[in-house]
């Protein structure tokens, strides 16, 4: 029996995390969204993720105070980063706090895709 990819999408852009949650989930892949870390934490409590993808910059809690927060819940969780800000250093910081890849927006699915497997893989 194949193992269903389970990710939890955080993003400010509710009509982007939306679909593409809908887009992952006609590939076969089921994927949660939340649009503030006040939601993504619920959402964490309550169920079993391979993966968090996480924007970077939000309002008031950003992808890597996101990172820390969820940790402390599901330490195991696998982290990535989906931004469209951001240099390279700042990411470099994030993959030495867990964070395992960072796609720039907008992003092509089938990489995105590829990347996701990757990263749970490991």
């Amino acid at each position: 029996m194949v193992k269903v990819l389970r990710i939890l999408l955080v993003d400010d852009e509710k009509d982007l995390v939306s679909t593409l949650a809908e887009r992952l989930s006609f590939r076969g892949i089921e994927a949660d969204w939340a649009t503030n870390a006040q939601d993504a934490l619920k959402l964490v409590r309550e169920n079993d993720y391979d993966l968090a993808v996480l924007d970077v910059k939000m309002p008031k809690v950003g992808g890597f105070d996101l990172m820390e927060m969820i940790k402390k819940i599901k330490p195991e969780m696998k982290f990535s980063f989906l931004t469209g800000h951001g240099s390279e250093d700042a990411f470099k910081k994030g993959c030495s706090k867990g964070a395992c890849f960072y796609l720039v927006k907008p992003v092509q699915l089938d990489e995105f895709i590829s990347k996701l497997k990757e990263i749970v893989e490991e």
